[in-house]
């Protein structure tokens, strides 16, 4: 039977096929709990506790399960843990509804209709590959704790392979429950309006009731036109590692062209503008500079190349490692630069840096370029001071040695060479004559390409970046 798109994205109730029907039965929903579900989230860190919110906001009833009780006592409180744009205010605000609550009991989950998989997935220590013991971890929770007939979605990045050892061990322990996986796709800084209006979903599930579940869960933004691909398990979990390898590919190719375009002294931002023209490319991540880093692409690249070392297919993804090792030599490189053009030490150089977090928009230090270049600079010599309008506390209890200072003008103050290493809008729009007052030595290097080099040299500033030619 054709089923028919109703205003909440989902299918008409008379319409829908008889498979679908039983599916949703067996899920236990009414038709008046169709649309609006009892919801749990596993894992409240960055992930969690925006999907939480985020469910929240479309009107389900959520609850967020924790382990660490002071994170889920935060917030409960409405103390969020990492800045996000316009996060803490849908957090205070769906906290007042009565919707939404944080904890660090699993057992509000045992009637859950659907329970959201949210935990980290980081890299093993010494190794590639990803650490998935805390999805295990969450899949056990719940086969312990869940009664009702809920579907269990996971939406951490994982290995592929993970859902289907997830259904069996959820098939042995508790055939009650089925699993789905619905890759996340969050970029930090829009989270939320990623949450609420992705540019796509994608269902990794097994039969139609689990997607309807998830159609009926997602009503909002299918019903604004958002893309829904339906897919096996494998293809759901191979969907962010491969849209992050693709990501971190084209950003390491920009970065290349900019080591060549140093030594030939070409403009790499020109070189990106041109064939960024080209429909086939674009220009979108061909901003060359400092390179990427962050709790994501880093580890889900190398994630990737071990998994496919344990499937046999190692050659496939092999470009990878370049792809890994050109990020990484921006940093080097940045390093070089200074020593550069402070005459080739900077033992006893004030070096300001602005940017700590790994991107704007973000608090987030985990393998931040910023970092590693101020952390380099520091163990060789340079008085070091960093500013980040978000990152510093973050910044200081990681590198407590290194000295930070609340805003750039602080900073800069006699500063002998200026290092922008992460683009926030407030570090773009500085005034160079501002600058030029408080510096001891107007020099700047542009790790992102952020700035407009002719305002800077009018000011008599020595102004360099990665990939332009030497002035």
């Amino acid at each position: 039977m054709v089923r028919q798109p109703t205003r909440y994205g989902g299918t008409n109730w008379l319409a829908e096929s008889e498979s679908a029907a039983r599916d949703r039965t067996h899920f236990g929903l009414t038709q008046e709990r169709w649309h609006q579900m009892k919801i749990g989230v596993i894992g409240c860190g960055y992930l969690g506790a925006v999907h939480a919110a985020c469910m929240s906001t479309v009107g389900h009833q959520v609850y967020g399960y924790e382990i660490d009780v002071a994170k889920a006592e935060g917030l409960n409180s409405a103390r969020t843990p990492f800045f996000e744009p316009g996060f803490d205010e849908m957090l205070s605000e769906q906290l007042g509804t009565g919707r939404l609550a944080f904890g660090s009991d699993p057992q509000p989950l045992a009637d859950c209709d659907a329970v959201f998989i949210c935990v980290g997935t980081p890299q093993l220590k010494g190794e590639l590959a990803a650490d998935t013991r805390y999805v295990t971890a969450a899949f056990e929770t719940v086969a312990d704790v869940v009664r009702s007939n809920a579907l269990i979605i996971g939406k951490s990045t994982v290995p592929v392979g993970t859902a289907d050892r997830a259904s069996q061990l959820l098939a042995e322990r508790a055939p009650h429950l089925t699993v789905a996986w619905n890759p996340e796709f969050l970029r930090e800084g829009k989270a939320v309006k990623d949450t609420l209006r992705p540019d796509r979903l994608v269902f990794g599930v097994e039969n139609e009731g689990s997607e309807e579940l998830l159609r009926e869960i997602y009503a909002d933004p299918i019903a604004d036109g958002c893309p829904v691909l339906v897919t096996d398990f494998p293809t759901a979990e191979l969907v962010k590692v491969a849209a992050n390898s693709f990501l971190a590919t084209k950003i390491s190719f920009i970065n290349a062209m900019s080591e060549v375009c140093e030594v030939v002294g070409a403009d790499v931002t020109q070189l990106a503008d041109a064939i960024g023209y080209d429909a086939r490319i674009g220009r979108s991540f061909l901003g060359a500079g400092l390179g990427f880093g962050g709790g994501c692409l880093p580890k889900d690249i190398r994630a990737f190349m071990a998994r496919a070392g344990e499937l046999g297919v190692d050659q496939a993804l092999s470009f990878l490692r370049e792809v890994d090792a050109i990020n990484m030599r921006r940093r080097s490189r940045m390093v070089e630069m200074a020593h550069e053009q402070l005459g080739g030490t900077v033992i006893g150089q004030r070096i300001a840096v602005l940017g700590a977090a790994f991107k704007p928009d973000s608090d987030d230090i985990r393998d931040s370029p910023a970092l590693n270049v101020a952390a380099q600079l520091l163990l060789r010599g340079a008085d070091v001071v960093v500013t980040d309008p978000q990152a510093v506390e973050n910044a200081r209890r990681k590198w407590p040695d290194l000295t930070f200072a609340d805003t750039p003008m602080e900073a800069l103050q006699k500063a002998d060479l200026i290092l922008l290493l992460t683009e926030w809008d407030e570090y773009k729009q500085l005034d160079p004559q501002q600058v030029g007052a408080v510096v001891r030595h107007k020099q700047i290097i542009d790790g992102r390409n952020a700035l407009d080099p002719q305002s800077w040299r009018d000011a008599g500033f020595v102004y360099r970046a990665l990939g332009r030619p030497r002035v």
